[in-house]
């Protein structure tokens, strides 16, 4: 009992949506404002020639950095504070999670992202557990902080960040080998974790999902929210359309709660996408992982294959573009305003089921 009142006292839950959800959905915030920013920077500036974008403006260790590459550096100790903001961690502990995360990310290599959402949790909970228990708090707070976090990063973040690029590379080279299959089914899974209360785009950051399975991630994810937007326009009109087609699709996780059925013909719409990404354009996703799971929140996941196509230097032809428009909004679109007519017919789907509050 005297564990349970310490752990309260110290608001230390041990729970699935805390770690899960949270703390996973604000490990994808950390990702957005540095690594995908920075990226959406860099490549601004050098397929549009804006000097301040492409200007080196600070050199470290002889290294030379943008404004982009400034903030793409800092991913690892954004993702560890944003996760102790999440787990409502006090502010020195909060802050010592910065050099945390610039450890862990490095030591956990292409699965960074995974090792660090570990690592920052463990770190966060262990300096939330000393603060203000002694009368020299700022110095035991820090110094727990850092020592457990990098302590445990140097121990395990290699082979956690091992670990997931290698489940990554299985989902991508079983993509490349069974294009229409795979192409559908990570379409779906990723697209409905979109839709979720969990972030798609951690996982597919953690896994380092890029390439034709990245591509196929992208189309489920906009699936998703295109086709909610379009889905519901009779409840929601233009309002909804902005909220859910750039905003998230999660907006009508409580609808679907109450009527699942309503979440059939954006599933269906992904299982049909997925492979048109896979199978017709090869649609692949060259740019940051995290991208792959964003669908077309702030359009990240078009501006993703865009990155990815400026990063590779290939140069878009015709196709490449009609294939990027259908799979990411024509499609969706389309076909989740055919299925509603037909799902609102036979009464699946009734007036009011997708509105949002």
């Amino acid at each position: 009992m005297k564990i349970q009142d310490f752990l309260k006292r110290k608001n230390i839950v041990f729970s699935l949506k805390r770690y899960g959800i949270d703390a996973m959905s604000a490990m994808a915030q950390g990702l957005f404002c540095t690594l995908l920013v920075g990226t959406i920077l860099n490549t601004l500036g050098n397929e549009f020639g804006i000097g301040i974008f492409t200007k080196e403006l600070v050199t470290i260790g002889g290294k030379g950095f943008t404004i982009g590459s400034l903030a793409s550096a800092m991913v690892g100790p954004a993702m560890a504070v944003a996760i102790g903001y999440a787990l409502q961690a006090p502010g020195m502990v909060m802050f010592t999670l910065a050099p945390v995360g610039y450890a862990t990310n490095a030591l956990g290599g292409a699965g960074g992202p995974l090792a660090v959402l570990i690592v920052a949790i463990i770190a966060a909970e262990a300096g939330k557990a000393v603060s203000k228990e002694t009368k020299v708090d700022i110095l035991v707070t820090p110094l727990v902080t850092l020592l457990v976090g990098v302590g445990i990063a140097y121990l395990v973040a290699g082979p956690i960040g091992a670990a997931a690029s290698w489940i990554g590379n299985a989902i991508m080279w079983a993509t490349e080998l069974k294009p229409f299959l795979m192409g559908m089914i990570v379409a779906v899974l990723v697209g409905m974790a979109l839709t979720l209360p969990i972030s798609s785009a951690a996982i597919c950051a953690a896994l380092g999902l890029t390439g034709l399975a990245g591509g196929a991630a992208v189309a489920g994810c906009c699936a998703q929210m295109v086709g909610f937007a379009v889905l519901s326009f009779r409840e929601n009109r233009w309002g909804g359309v902005v909220s859910q087609g750039i905003g998230t699709s999660m907006l009508q996780m409580g609808n679907i709660i109450k009527n699942p059925k309503i979440w059939l013909p954006v599933i269906l719409t992904s299982m049909i996408t997925g492979p048109v990404a896979t199978c017709l354009f090869h649609l692949e996703m060259n740019g940051a992982a995290i991208n792959s799971g964003m669908g077309t929140c702030g359009l990240c996941g078009p501006i993703g294959v865009w990155t990815g196509w400026s990063a590779t230097g290939h140069i878009a032809t015709a196709m490449d573009w009609a294939g990027l428009a259908l799979v990411c909004i024509v499609l969706p679109a389309v076909l989740c305003w055919l299925l509603g007519i037909l799902f609102r017919k036979i009464a699946w789907i009734k007036e009011g089921d997708l509105k949002l509050d």
